[in-house]
């Protein structure tokens, strides 16, 4: 097969493996907690127990990364370094999904069991996030191609997110729940997510063929040093970790849970309200994965990010506004409540420039294989590439703390505690579904004012202040721009 039909493939099948994956990252970063809050009736010690492990988990995991990116650079197998690790990643990853969402435990021996499921995915699902980021750069060195690759990944990885962000909470919460409670349809959305992470990461396993030239040299030793030095001996690489950590941890605050509970406070128990918040949030990114290699071809990533920061600014004053502004239900504009409207404009227009970020420093980490080669004479691929989703796992794990702290500030355990209690009595049979959700409404009427602009608070103007350092950083430190990176390309191609 010639090398332009192996790149049209790859640029078809590699993308098409992470829409399930995806699914699964969504339903256990976003909906995890949530699962929790709404099935089981936690004390603030239980609570304080179970974020206490998901922070350390997801620091563990962190730290996890980069060992496991040395692992495959030393893999030498007939299918190559990475597919070994998507395979056995993702097939363990579905059976600890499943398990997770499929308990009757209560209290502290829920808490315990939650700690041994939550490590096992951490552990489970690096093997195969690892394994298929890293495979970009053995993919191609040319910089359109690459760009191609990256967007079209994750505009396949936000359809993934999308379509679970759009289907869990109207699945799970209010009167759409399958079952016609959360804890019956949390366990069946699990097993039908279980089952497509595998089915969709196969078009990458076989369809996708990268350079296997690393299979000609000797597997390098898994060394703690060589990942401290790789890491550190990359500044540039050392800049955009922590410009990307911050922007992570802007970006995740809406959907670590505090982004739900703001839209179940202030506008009703209802799954398929927020599910419409969080997929048009989620939608209006495909234009720019779309279009973004037609667009690097005319804008410079730095002048890019000039139109996303202010993009985003727009967005985050226009939700913050209208929730201080308007009042819930005292108008309407296209069939929803103005106020729910306005809030979901501006959350489209925040998460489109969130997302642009996102996609730049994507690329921008990626490229530093290239400086690290320049400089180092080794690509180590494995061990950069873990350092995107170690930093976005960090970021995840001080998302858990914000909410957590948000969470008890605001009193939002009153609540969520009452609602579990119903969910558990319709689970059992004991109480039905209008009922339940009558008993849930009438909850739901004694909430503080102060308490929903609290977590609008938390969702706006933090996720900006954070986006804006990030943007500083990248625009006065980074330098990796499309020249410098082209300049240090055409330097390696004449050493060989």
């Amino acid at each position: 097969m010639d090398e332009k039909k192996i790149t049209r493939r790859n640029l078809l099948m590699f993308p098409l493996g992470t829409v399930g994956r995806d699914m699964m990252y969504n339903l256990v970063n976003s909906y995890l907690l949530t699962f929790v809050l709404f099935t089981r009736e936690l004390n603030a010690a239980q609570l304080g127990a179970i974020t206490a492990i998901m922070v350390a988990a997801r620091v563990f995991d962190a730290l996890n990364d980069p060992i496991m990116g040395n692992i495959i650079e030393r893999t030498r197998s007939r299918w190559g370094k990475f597919k070994p690790w998507l395979v056995i990643g993702i097939l363990t990853t579905s059976l600890v999904i499943y398990a997770a969402f499929n308990t009757r435990l209560q209290g502290w021996g829920f808490v315990a069991f939650f700690a041994l499921v939550y490590l096992l995915y951490s552990i489970t699902y690096t093997m195969h996030d690892i394994s298929y980021w890293g495979m970009v750069p053995a993919l191609s060195s040319d910089a359109n191609t690459r760009n191609q690759l990256t967007s079209r990944a994750t505009l396949f990885a936000g359809i993934g997110g999308m379509l679970a962000a759009a289907l869990i909470p109207a699945l799970t919460a209010g009167d759409s729940a399958i079952g016609g409670n959360a804890v019956t349809a949390y366990g069946r959305v699990a097993l039908i997510i279980a089952v497509l992470g595998p089915v969709f990461l196969a078009f990458t396993v076989f369809g996708v063929k990268e350079v296997r030239n690393y299979n000609d040299e000797p597997a390098p030793p898994v060394s703690f040093k060589k990942i401290i030095s790789t890491i550190t001996g990359n500044d540039q690489l050392m800049w955009i970790a922590l410009i990307f950590l911050l922007q992570q941890v802007g970006n995740g605050i809406v959907l670590s849970g505090v982004g739900m509970n703001y839209i179940y406070l202030e506008f009703g128990y209802s799954g398929g309200l927020f599910g419409t918040f969080q997929t048009l949030g989620m939608m209006v990114t495909g234009l720019l994965m779309i279009f973004y290699p037609m667009i690097s071809r005319h804008l410079s990533r730095k002048k890019l990010m000039d139109v996303l920061m202010l993009v985003s600014g727009i967005g985050y004053a226009l939700m913050l506004i209208a929730g201080l502004a308007l009042k819930s239900g005292a108008a309407a504009a296209l069939g929803m409540d103005l106020k729910f409207l306005l809030i979901t404009v501006g959350y489209m227009l925040a998460n489109f420039g969130q997302y642009g970020f996102y996609l730049i420093m994507m690329i921008s980490i990626m490229n530093t294989v290239e400086y690290n080669e320049y400089r180092h004479g080794t690509r180590d691929e494995g061990i950069v590439s873990s350092l995107r989703p170690f930093l976005t796992k960090l970021a995840s794990a001080l998302n858990a703390a914000i909410a957590y702290v948000a969470y008890l500030v605001f009193n939002v355990l009153s609540f969520t505690n009452g609602i579990a209690g119903f969910e558990q009595l319709a689970n059992r049979g004991e109480l039905g579904v209008e009922e339940k959700a009558s008993a849930i409404e009438q909850l739901l009427q004694g909430v503080h004012p102060g308490q929903s602009v609290g977590l609008l608070a938390v969702m706006t103007v933090l996720p900006c202040l954070l986006m804006f350092l990030s943007y500083i950083l990248y625009k006065k430190r980074y330098t990796l721009d499309e020249a410098e990176y082209e300049r240090i390309c055409a330097a390696l191609k004449a050493r060989k």
